[in-house]
């Protein structure tokens, strides 16, 4: 099995950071590879289609407002991996308006190194989390 886990410190406040991607069906506001997401069985399963046409499929598997976190596993998608777990978090920096919002994700290679794969999520994970900065940055301006 493998992971990796980034993060990124954003300028709002973590309640206003988890009001924007804290909803499991929010990733086309800020994610802009991500231009559309469906909900069903009960808003537990989301249907993502990425800016080529791909589809991703996950089931939210845990979820806890208060604690400003969810984590999801992939059912289908085009990756080269199985047992895909991922966790988003929005922490508070101490003693500042500001969030820290960590994506974390283990899962199992197929076919490609344990090197690609987390170097495939790494760049997801980083990838997205500018993008989140971006968005946050431009509606607190």
């Amino acid at each position: 099995m493998a992971t990796t886990t980034e993060f990124i410190d954003v300028p709002v406040s973590p309640d206003r950071t988890w009001q924007l991607i804290g909803g499991f069906d929010s990733l086309p506001e800020w994610l802009p590879y991500i231009p559309s997401s469906e909900l069903s069985e009960g808003g537990r399963v989301r249907t993502l289609t990425n800016e080529d046409g791909g589809v991703i499929v996950e089931r939210l598997e845990a979820f806890d407002n208060a604690a400003r976190t969810y984590s999801y596993s992939i059912l289908q998608a085009p990756f080269p991996v199985t047992d895909y777990f991922s966790t988003l978090t929005v922490h508070a920096v101490p003693e500042q308006n500001r969030a820290r919002v960590q994506w974390s994700g283990t899962f199992t290679p197929v076919g490609v190194s344990d090197e690609e794969a987390i170097a495939l999520f790494h760049g997801i994970y980083r990838d997205g989390l500018a993008a989140l900065h971006q968005t946050l940055t431009v509606a607190a301006a």
